[in-house]
């Protein structure tokens, strides 16, 4: 836990006052850490929260262009469906089920970078999933990075201002942190270059294979419908990349307990389920707070995940090794009567049940 409570770089107003609440920021304060945590000039080792936002104004753009050059019905459909379900379940499928918590295993490293690479790449690996392991542990308290009790901006602006991992990290620490991310392929800084760069992605190998993966995917959309739909897809990733900012204040009832009887089986924090996410991307979150480790997050029959029927293909057809699915836990433990809960139990024990 004493990794976990500082393995992220703390913002200026801190994580809790001398009580040992949250700091609530006001409004000003989360913006001028935002554009001061975005100055290369300032301090290069802010390279990542530069590129990662570079990308977003970028890709706006190609928005604006679509927009107001080549907008169409059809060319509004395709951004829909690219924008809120191939981006949504690849944000679920790769940074958050497999870069985060390892819920599945590719049988080789050749359908991890297909996986990888499905979709634009925006969000970088490292912001995304060694954050992602101190929101679970410290959900909904001091120290989590996007705690939606400190309101709708200290969750948008989350991935620059309490999400890049701590500058000053000892070797041992440090070597920790690379550990967590060992699994997803990237070739990480030796610790002296951590010190020069701050982080475990190296600068020159993350922005090229930005390059590469943004001109396939241009290519690939040229050729299929021309600038008309580089612009459409291109927009729309950048749609989903600012919307997505947004998803950890709803889905944590905006700092309030939205959590409802017979939908929201988890009681250790705020989070909930929501039929949008759910069904555009496979994000059940209250879910997925329970059994955080499954590959499956949509148990309940109208809980539709796409981002688990990608991984069940992938089973089925040998790119995925292994998965985790907690499904019949999660209906043995919280959906089942607590009598058929204990015959389950004593029949699994061979021992008799007192009736």
């Amino acid at each position: 836990m004493s990794f976990i409570k500082n393995v992220l770089e703390p913002p200026s107003y801190g994580w809790k006052d001398e009580f040992g609440q949250l700091t609530k920021p006001q409004t000003g304060q989360i913006s001028k850490e935002f554009f001061s945590r975005l100055n290369v000039f300032k301090n290069k080792k802010n390279w990542l929260s530069f590129t990662s936002w570079s990308l977003v104004m970028i890709l706006a753009v190609f928005l604006f262009l679509f927009i107001f050059k080549y907008f169409s019905i059809p060319g509004l459909i395709c951004a829909f469906v690219y924008s809120m379900i191939v981006m949504g379940s690849h944000g679920t499928i790769w940074h958050h089920r497999y870069c985060t918590h390892r819920a599945y295993k590719f049988k080789n490293n050749f359908w991890r970078f297909f996986t990888q690479n499905l979709t634009l790449k925006i969000i970088p690996e490292e912001i995304y999933a060694i954050s992602h392991h101190v929101h679970h542990a410290l959900s909904d308290q001091p120290g989590d990075p996007y705690n939606a009790q400190g309101g709708f901006l200290y969750c948008f602006l989350a991935d620059v201002n309490h999400q890049p991992i701590a500058r000053n990290m000892s070797e041992k620490d440090y070597n920790h942190c690379v550990k967590l991310m060992d699994h997803v392929g990237i070739h990480a800084n030796t610790y002296t270059q951590y010190k020069k760069w701050g982080t475990i992605a190296n600068p020159a190998r993350t922005i090229l294979g930005i390059i590469l993966n943004w001109g396939f995917w241009f290519a690939v959309f040229y050729l299929i419908g021309g600038p008309a739909l580089v612009c459409a897809l291109f927009g729309a990733a950048g749609f989903w990349a600012v919307g997505v900012r947004t998803f950890n204040y709803e889905g944590h009832g905006k700092g309030k307990d939205k959590r409802r009887e017979g939908v929201d089986y988890n009681r250790d924090d705020m989070s909930i389920n929501q039929i949008w996410p759910g069904y555009v991307a496979g994000e059940w979150h209250n879910n997925h707070h329970l059994f955080p480790k499954s590959a499956r997050s949509g148990f309940k029959p109208y809980q539709v995940d796409t981002a688990w029927y990608y991984i069940k293909f992938m089973s089925m057809v040998g790119a995925v090794s292994s998965y985790n699915d907690s499904k019949k836990q999660f209906y043995l433990e919280y959906v089942k009567e607590p009598a058929i809960i204990e015959k389950e139990i004593a029949f699994k024990l061979d021992q008799p049940v007192m009736e």
